[in-house]
């Protein structure tokens, strides 16, 4: 029988406002790495911030996430917390260079790294450690659930943008994830409710899509693949795809950093090799592929059963030897960790880096 895993892979989310006995049962067991909050986790500042409170003394080591871009995609919009633009907004200053000689872009990279600063210390002062965000996919003008998220359709701009928006991310003490590795703005379908193909070459793709991931090798700390099969490289999505992950990602493109598997709840996490799957089996596969995390999120509505059931079932997969815990991908989640202490909401509002930051968000 195995040792007890070095390595906590699992970030699973909670129904309520507040922990459950069953919610802290799941966030103490080994495997469970972190959690993931949604809308319908926040109320107010004091609300969040007594929750993620809760959450650490389960576990210090255990990672507050949440998916808060900006846009539509913001999960907290009230009690004080700014309204960010989606990513296209910054996308659209860059181009609308009416003072010439560049303008619009120093001015867009300078508001993306205020976005980046505002968006971080905000959460952090409530508690969250880590926002699944930049968004690196290229608008091509086809794709509905990427959308207004992306940038830009051009991939230096993309990657100059996240980069700046990292930025700020950095100076609030935050870790960023650049998504959906390599690229999911090419594809009509939206992998939540399809599975969508994109059938061009890979010279293709790391030519356009993937560029922003070569680029911003030494800034990226994490990266989520996307649910999109690219047949011309693999039969599998690229998140279940030791080729994308380990061959071309970490390999060709330089990436040392963590990599998130997407929902495993999404329906282009459901069916592997024309087989549907359970959560199990899909965690097992997105791990043996290469990704150091993987993250099932929206199933403790009913009760948590499904989240109960992979915990179990990852547990036996690792005694039955089905997936081996690295050492290094412990590591690799530790160091998404806030990297600083974090600002007090009410000292954040006296703050002169704060307070110019926020003046610069469009």
């Amino acid at each position: 029988m195995s040792e007890v895993s070095p390595h906590a892979p699992l970030i699973i989310d909670m129904a309520g406002l507040s922990l459950t006995r069953a919610d802290r049962e799941r966030l103490k067991h080994p495997l469970t790495g972190g959690i993931i909050l949604f809308a319908r986790n926040w109320e107010n500042r004091q609300q969040l911030s007594a929750l993620c409170q809760s959450i650490k003394k389960v576990r210090k080591d255990l990672l507050i996430c949440v998916d808060h871009e900006g846009g539509r995609v913001q999960r907290f919009r009230t009690d004080g917390f700014t309204h960010l633009p989606p990513m296209r907004k910054l996308g659209e200053m860059w181009l609308n260079d009416t003072g010439g000689e560049g303008t619009g872009a120093m001015a867009a990279t300078n508001a993306a790294t205020a976005c980046g600063y505002v968006l971080g210390a905000e959460l952090r002062a409530c508690g969250v450690d880590f926002s699944f965000t930049p968004v690196l996919d290229l608008d091509h003008g086809e794709s509905g659930v990427i959308g207004d998220r992306a940038f830009s359709r051009d991939p230096r701009l993309v990657a100059l943008l996240a980069k700046s928006l990292m930025h700020g991310l950095l100076q609030a003490g935050m870790a960023n994830c650049g998504k959906h590795f390599p690229g999911h703005g090419f594809v009509k379908a939206d992998s939540h409710t399809d599975i969508p193909i994109d059938r061009r070459s890979l010279k293709a793709i790391l030519a356009d899509d993937a560029a922003p991931y070569d680029w911003l090798n030494t800034t990226l700390t994490s990266v989520m693949p996307a649910h999109v099969i690219y047949p011309k490289v693999d039969a599998r999505p690229a998140g279940f795809s030791d080729k994308w992950l380990n061959f071309i990602l970490r390999g060709q493109l330089g990436f040392g950093g963590a990599i998130f598997s997407d929902d495993l709840s999404m329906a282009g996490a459901r069916l592997l090799d024309g087989q549907q799957v359970s959560y199990t089996d899909a965690a097992v596969a997105a791990l043996n592929a290469g990704c150091d995390m993987v993250l099932l999120c929206n199933q403790s509505l009913d009760g948590g059963a499904a989240v109960d059931e992979l915990i179990d079932g990852m547990t036996q997969a690792q005694v039955k030897g089905q997936w081996e815990p690295l050492e290094s991908s412990e590591e690799r989640r530790l160091a998404l960790l806030p990297s600083k202490p974090a600002v007090a909401w009410d000292d954040l509002m006296l703050e002169p880096a704060y307070m110019h930051a926020l003046g610069l968000v469009p």
